[in-house]
């Protein structure tokens, strides 16, 4: 099988929604690559393709061809932060002296028109602005021209140049409107206003647009640049963090940084995880506990050995996760994509039509008329508002739910989970805390029996990956005592194991295990495994393949967040059910806990996603949330996938959300996040919709035939510019927004 890789790119010289769509194109015909998807907002790349077959040069050279880059030498962040800054000081200082030359011009055209040599002087002021602080444009709108593409650049070059090439005519040859018996109007104020203005639009624009990535430059922030590594003689010595290798010994002193993942061998500390948890209260760590890089030490000191480093680290994966969520794309943005992709030819079409009704209808003014309403369509017009509505929303979103300890892996589950109306939660680890203590073990066996089949059941259990068994395992756990190694080992999902030893078949398990090989529980039993299931204690059974020989009860603390989060989803209005592979008996006393009367129990990991499944039939759109392997195929199957970030790595593979502190009450607050992000996104696409359906028939002169009004180019130039500033300054809102109940 092919291997694929899915990366992030950056891109350079995009300048609106359709050049992103361009680029989206290009990159989508070329060899080896499955998808592409070009965000605007963060001017990134995201490329699904086959590393054999695709060629990173080859996608890099068809993407110069049509006046963009793709970078592909350096993936570092702060690279891209160079380019953009550049490119920011770059667009800083064409606006100011686009500004500077076009100020005088505005004077000149509305005020001192009768003074001598005024068109001249305009033509001389005018000229830079549009051939020297302009010229991106016309560069840009002539390399889509020769792919047979158009973008914002295209209309921009278009009206600003047709209104300085037909002034700076009736310049140099005013007789030939002279013979007409009319006096040559000249637009140079539009020409030289219009370029000033989008350029301030356009570094307004890239500022705000620099605020949408902080969350990544806070992430990217918490690493420290050194740690004090700890050497073979004992003491310490500073060095760079690129330097530690995995095994490494590191000295945290109180205040440091942490730089790598890890575990503590020696010391203890209270740890501020708030940056990657999003929970506030340190978290106290001693020997064995494990540390995160990016989170802060308090008061102690302590020495750990370095496990994860670099880009396997936590910090850098939700990193990574963080930027391809915010370079993805939800299910809204496809439409969008479509209406940008043909909004610059529409727009073209309009404004022609505009001049030729003028051209016609226009009188004695006809041409002036006809070719100002042209020029005034052309600026008015925005395919960038529409294209900053989503991706900004969504990378706000995004960031704002890593800063708040929920990491979303694409924007179509943050969209999805606003209309969530069904969840359904796992019961260990997810509403208890998943850490199983052994409070009572009942040996129905004689005493001489006892030290062999303890011996027995540690060996089976301490191979099994269980959390169930792992409580066992270390309630048995005999010091220096080896686990016996049995013959035959089998797990049966959803019911337990059994395993062969000297011919002799045992099991441990649940009741279904024990019904598969007919083993009875004996009725003096009964009453104590009910009382013990009342308390909401978990029963499991050791067994031969003839006999009960212990019954083991187990605990599992509810999380004190699990009552409060369930009541806050409920008020939401969303079904909360409870799906666990534990008996009837013992759900129910956690479900009357936490305030929950739908339960589903003695579930195996397939009828979780059955239910799931059933649930979707009626018509319920359903998010599940789970920690453990075995809930990897309902999460799957699910609408909207929730992992525990102290949960497997494989649910939070297949998990398209992951709550990384473990903590329920995030799950109501990543639900008030996607209804926040998705409102702001309707917001902003109802506001770049209704600028272009009101701006661009009122440029073309709807409203003249009944109150004699036109747009002035300028005035639309200033409205364009504007849209684009205030589509992302209002996806930025949702920083300011809480998402507390």
């Amino acid at each position: 099988m092919e291997t694929i890789v899915k990366k992030n790119y950056p891109v350079t010289g995009l300048s609106c929604a359709s050049c992103a769509i361009s680029v989206e194109s290009m990159l989508q015909t070329q060899k080896g690559v499955i998808s592409a998807s070009v965000n605007y907002a963060n001017s990134s790349a995201q490329i699904e393709y086959i590393p054999r077959t695709a060629d990173l040069n080859s996608l890099k050279t068809a993407i110069q061809s049509i006046g963009y880059d793709l970078l592909i030498e350096d993936e570092g962040f702060d690279h891209q932060e160079e380019i953009q800054y550049s490119h920011y000081q770059k667009l800083k200082k064409n606006a100011i002296g686009a500004s500077i030359l076009a100020f005088p011009v505005v004077i000149l055209a509305m005020f001192l028109m009768d003074i001598p040599y005024a068109n001249w002087i305009m033509l001389v002021l005018a000229t830079p602005v549009v051939i020297w602080f302009g010229k991106s444009f016309f560069i840009n709108a002539f390399n889509q021209a020769k792919h047979g593409k158009s973008n914002m650049d295209t209309l921009v070059a278009l009206s600003t140049g047709i209104a300085w090439l037909f002034s700076t005519f009736n310049t140099i040859f005013p007789q030939f409107w002279h013979d007409h018996g009319q006096h040559p109007p000249v637009y140079f104020e539009a020409s030289a206003v219009v370029i000033a203005f989008i350029l301030l639009g356009k570094v307004l624009e890239e500022k705000a647009k620099s605020n949408t990535s902080s969350a990544i430059k806070k992430l990217i922030g918490l690493q420290p640049n050194t740690v004090n590594l700890v050497q073979a003689d004992g003491h310490d010595v500073v060095v760079p963090v690129s330097q530690v290798k995995r095994g490494d010994k590191i000295l945290v002193k109180p205040g440091d940084k942490i730089a790598v993942d890890g575990e503590i061998i020696s010391g203890s500390s209270f740890i501020d995880e708030s940056t990657i948890t999003g929970e506030a209260l340190p978290v106290e760590k001693e020997k064995d506990g494990k540390v995160f890089a990016g989170t802060i030490n308090q008061k102690g000191s302590f020495v750990f050995v370095a496990q994860k480093v670099g880009g396997e680290t936590l910090l850098a994966q939700i990193i990574k996760m963080v930027q391809q969520a915010q370079g993805s794309k939800p299910p809204v943005q496809k439409l969008v994509d479509k209406i940008a992709g043909i909004f610059v030819p529409v727009v073209i079409a309009i404004s022609l039509i505009s001049f030729t009704v003028w051209m016609i209808f226009g009188g004695e003014e006809a041409t002036s008329r006809a070719l100002l309403s042209l020029v005034t369509v052309l600026v008015i017009a925005c395919p960038c508002a529409l294209g900053l509505a989503t991706p900004t929303a969504i990378m706000v979103g995004i960031g704002k739910g890593a800063a708040n300890g929920i990491l979303i892996k694409d924007a179509e589950s943050l969209e999805m989970t606003h209309k969530v109306n069904a969840i359904v939660l796992d019961k260990t680890g997810t509403i208890t805390e998943g850490k199983p203590e052994v409070t009572d073990i009942s040996w129905i066996v004689p005493e001489s029996d006892l030290t062999i089949l303890q011996q027995i059941l540690y060996s089976i259990e301490s191979r099994s990956e269980h959390p169930l068994a792992e409580a066992v395992a270390s309630a048995l756990k005999i010091t220096n005592e080896q686990p016996l190694a049995p013959e035959h080992f089998e797990s049966i999902t959803g019911k337990g194991v059994f395993a062969n030893f000297k011919d002799k078949i045992y099991l441990v398990g649940n009741n279904k295990l024990l019904e598969d090989f007919q083993v009875n529980i004996p009725e003096s039993n009964s009453i104590r495994i009910k009382e013990w299931q009342n308390e909401a204690k978990t029963v499991i059974y050791f067994a031969s393949n003839t006999e009960l020989l212990a019954i083991i009860c187990i605990t599992d603390k509810i999380k004190d967040s699990s009552a409060k989060a369930i009541m806050d989803l409920q008020k939401q209005g969303i079904e909360v059910y409870m799906v666990t592979g534990d008996n009837e008996r013992t759900a129910k006393a956690v479900a009357n806990q936490i305030g929950l009367m739908n339960i589903k129990a003695n579930l195996l990991p397939s009828e979780k996603a059955d239910f799931i499944k059933q649930l979707q039939n009626q018509g319920q759109i359903v998010a599940m949330v789970g920690d453990g392997i075995n809930d990897s195929h309902a999460l799957a199957q699910a609408d909207v996938s929730i992992a525990m970030g102290e949960g497997s790595d494989i649910a939070i593979d297949v998990a398209k959300m992951t709550i990384i502190s473990s903590d329920l009450q995030i799950i109501p607050k990543a639900i008030r996040l996607s209804k926040q992000t998705v409102r702001t996104i309707h917001q902003n696409l109802f506001w770049a919709f209704i600028y272009n359906i009101i701006g661009i028939p009122i440029a073309a002169g709807v409203l003249y035939p009944v109150w004699g009004f036109t747009l002035n180019p300028m005035i639309a130039g200033a409205a364009m510019a504007l849209s684009s500033v205030s589509v992302v300054s209002n996806s930025l809102r949702i920083r300011t927004k809480s998402i507390e109940n």
